[in-house]
């Protein structure tokens, strides 16, 4: 069995377990299971909308990845009826929205292999928002105006993205990336150097962190973008994204490795009047503990010593 993808195995396991016959949905359902990118992104569904909602009303609290409902045991009746309000509003919804619910995955046609090999060739195989490779994360032929809004699939309204950008651009974002090429660096740009790999501690998708050479208290990172960019304010929403995403990673970490902090100052210097020394993009993650000042009160507030105190 000559491939290029897990479908024939799956369509024939799954037509043998069925004894010998199956319909085209219940194969696709196979597929879907195997599907770890789409997996991926309903996680990120779960995590951006109905988890922040339930919490912000105090029905469910979250630990890690665990979901947990702030109540006490329920008992059988009680779960019944839980079920079955869920059910009525679940078949209230997709009676009013039936498959449009779906809308953005089945306007037009899907990009044509031939077509879409052309983008992904022009673009050398890279994401042309964050750079990434086919290494990296899967590689998606993007729609620049979104199909829902009435772009075409044609090649000049396609743009190679990563599964990962993609999903953040979303269906209201028309921006083309394709004029941005992330793989050159400004040859004097002190952070464009620190893109060797002995000395990038971590990286999130279109950012990476490195350890602050001068740090402030131990622990002390640069989080900054892939892309030369000048400042926090001229990143794209991704990099911002992204750059919070690792943020909280590298908390994380520091506090694992190191219970004396205590706190965390998070910022970022835009412009020569704010302290900016190297005009490109970076966003500074420092430790607090205990006693490291006499006086923290006022935080950030320092860069103005005078109004630190209030």
């Amino acid at each position: 069995m000559r491939m290029s993808h897990i479908y024939q195995p799956i369509l024939l396991k799954t037509v043998v377990e069925s004894g010998g016959s199956a319909t085209i949905r219940a194969i696709a359902l196979e597929f879907l299971k195997y599907d770890e990118s789409q997996v991926q992104y309903y996680e990120t569904i779960v995590k951006q909308m109905p988890v922040k909602v339930l919490m912000n009303h105090n029905i469910i609290s979250k630990d890690k990845d665990l979901i947990t409902l702030n109540t006490n045991k329920l008992t059988f009746a009680q779960r019944q009826r839980i079920r079955a309000l869920c059910d009525e509003k679940l078949n209230e919804f997709l009676e009013k929205r039936g498959i449009k619910l779906w809308d953005y995955r089945l306007i037009d046609n899907p990009v044509p292999d031939s077509l879409r090999f052309r983008v992904l060739k022009d673009s050398d195989f890279r994401c042309e928002l964050c750079g990434a490779t086919k290494k990296d994360r899967p590689l998606d032929v993007d729609h620049i105006i979104p199909r829902s809004k009435g772009g075409k699939t044609e090649e000049a309204n396609l743009q190679v993205l990563c599964s990962k950008c993609n999903r953040s651009k979303g269906n209201k974002d028309k921006t083309d990336f394709r004029d941005t090429d992330f793989s050159d660096v400004e040859p004097d740009c002190v952070f464009c150097g620190e893109m060797d790999k002995n000395r990038i501690q971590d990286s999130n998708g279109s950012v990476f962190a490195t350890k602050d050479k001068y740090p402030v208290t131990k622990g002390h990172h640069l989080i900054i973008p892939f892309r030369h960019t000048e400042d926090y304010f001229s990143m794209t929403e991704v990099e911002r994204q992204d750059s919070t995403e690792l943020i909280r990673k590298l908390k994380r970490q520091i506090q694992m490795s190191d219970t004396s902090v205590q706190g965390f100052n998070v910022g970022s210097n835009s412009g020569e009047v704010a302290g900016q020394t190297v005009a490109h993009a970076h966003i500074h993650l420092i430790p607090r503990r205990d006693g490291d000042t006499p006086h923290p009160k006022g935080g950030v507030r320092g860069v103005i010593p005078d109004k630190m105190d209030y």
